[in-house]
């Protein structure tokens, strides 16, 4: 029995529309597995690796005639971390332009270069999509409610990466393979990050302030780099869906604060490894911030699979009155408050008073099942 990635059928429902499908995802979350999950037949999918030298050689620089000589009877192209193929958005524009007949899928690792190198040509043509690694509601749908509810504790401290999900009592060590091998892979060959050592001292620092609000001047002096590469930096990492931002919510009190930010990661289990540190929850004096992350990126992961547009924020006041978790869907505000133990939840009334028409939710392990489903 396979697990079945919600974001499936959104995909389906672009096939043969005369528009490229890009696929975007950290390594090792699936894409691959994806892919050949939309097709009963793989066989009849032809299939580019970009990490290969001689398929990066072939597809540079391509002309629709040697398009249309290389794919032959072929209906489905796939190319996979087409991000490293040289001129690839001008290949693909000449599948949508000239081979309309074709089903052009490209994934990519990194959306930051494979955006930069498809942007102009692919304006208008082009379906994009996001994958991360799996979701509470994916493994609901694979094994059912109650065994995954039992493995909350687990998915805190491991998180949901397929590999770690499908072999289990190798967790901590196939999450530090994950880390040490594939999670700066396409950071490192970028121009822009050139101290790597840099690059890990962030994660790590970024990882023991997951919950916490982010100061760009505070953490060039932690690892001794200038802001603006710490900037660089982040943005890279955000971008190569390691890690994701929430700005402030300032809208109507003077005293919101305006300009301030939180990060954390995709996946429990990848901050786990950058930090090292896979000692059971109720061992934890981080549990309230693993409990925040985990629900925060599982709720992200349920509304993007199912195609739902949101703007995600926090909110702060000067004077340290605070809510967790703010979407934004069609100019209505929900708010979560996020708590490990539901006896210590409250929501501010300045909070309340300043958003009256906003959705209340106060989130435990009791409930949080709900909201995520």
């Amino acid at each position: 029995m396979k697990i079945v990635r919600k974001i499936e059928k959104l995909i389906k429902d672009r096939f043969f529309r005369s528009k490229a499908i890009l696929i975007y995802g950290a390594r090792q979350v699936g894409k691959t597995t994806l892919i050949e999950n939309l097709f009963d037949d793989v066989s009849k999918v032809l299939f580019f690796n970009g990490d290969e030298a001689d398929v990066r050689e072939t597809l540079k620089n391509m002309t629709s005639t040697r398009l249309k000589s290389l794919i032959g009877d072929y209906k489905i192209v796939c190319i996979d971390e087409a991000q490293r193929i040289e001129n690839i958005g001008i290949t693909l524009k000449l599948f949508t332009d000239k081979l309309k007949d074709i089903l052009i899928i490209a994934t990519s690792s990194s959306s930051f270069e494979l955006a930069d190198k498809m942007n102009e040509p692919l304006t208008g043509r082009k379906y994009e999509f996001t994958l991360y690694p799996l979701s509470f509601d994916e493994m609901v749908g694979f094994h059912g409610l109650l065994d995954e509810t039992r493995l909350l504790n687990h998915r805190l401290i491991y998180g949901y990466y397929p590999e770690i999900v499908t072999v289990p009592g190798m967790e901590a060590e196939h999450l530090r393979l994950i880390s040490d091998s594939y999670l700066y892979k396409d950071l490192f060959m970028l121009d822009n990050i050139k101290k790597p050592v840099i690059l890990q001292k962030l994660v790590k620092a970024l990882a023991l302030q997951v919950g916490s609000e982010v100061s760009y001047n505070e953490l060039s002096r932690l690892i001794e780099a200038d802001k603006e590469t710490v900037v660089k930096y982040i943005d890279a990492l955000e971008k190569s869906f390691i890690i994701f931002q929430l700005p402030s919510l300032s809208r109507n009190l003077r005293n919101e604060i305006k300009k301030s930010r939180k990060i954390y990661f995709h996946d429990n289990g990848i901050r786990n490894a950058v930090i090292n540190n896979f000692s059971p929850i109720q061992n934890r004096s981080d549990a309230g911030a693993l409990w925040e992350n985990y629900f925060i990126s599982e709720r992200k992961k349920f509304l993007h699979n199912k195609g739902v547009k949101v703007d995600y924020y926090f909110w702060r006041t000067n004077q340290q009155q605070e809510i967790d978790l703010i979407e934004e869907v069609d100019n209505k505000l929900n708010a979560y408050e996020i708590k490990w133990t539901k006896d210590s939840a409250f929501f501010s009334k300045t909070f309340e008073n300043a958003y009256p028409d906003a959705s209340l939710n106060l989130v435990n392990r009791d409930n949080f099942v709900k909201y995520l489903m």
